[in-house]
């Protein structure tokens, strides 16, 4: 289903390797995570993403501006496998928003990382 970014919740985009990555730096800190094909979805507290300055390795962070309207992909919550639209991170009553300043700092790492992981992939 679409549902409205904004209005509840604002959202952080990342590829899935970059996400993969700041999943592992978060750990129990992570709050629910969106996969869908190549790309992993955040929720942050709504109006976080105004404050949010833009990252490298096309990461971004989408929220109502007044200007325009952004839709993402929510699945139902039985969905927890993918490629598909997935909860790559169930939502649940404990686990729901991310602290928008821990998610920056562990997709900051993440991405500091991953010439490092490239290289050793060789």
């Amino acid at each position: 289903m679409l549902v409205e970014v904004g209005p509840h919740w604002d959202v952080v985009r990342a590829p899935f390797d970059v996400g993969e990555s700041a999943l592992r730096l978060l750990g129990a800190a992570t709050g629910a995570a969106i996969a869908d094909y190549g790309l992993m979805y955040w929720l942050i507290p709504a109006g976080s993403s105004q404050c949010w300055r833009r990252l490298p390795s096309n990461v971004n962070a989408l929220g109502a501006d007044g200007t325009t309207v952004t839709y993402v992909g929510v699945p139902p919550a039985a969905h927890t496998t993918g490629p598909r639209l997935h909860w790559r991170i169930p939502v649940g009553p404990d686990r729901y928003l991310t602290d928008p300043y821990r998610l920056r700092e562990a997709l900051i790492r993440a991405i500091a990382a991953q010439p490092a992981m490239e290289a050793t992939a060789r």
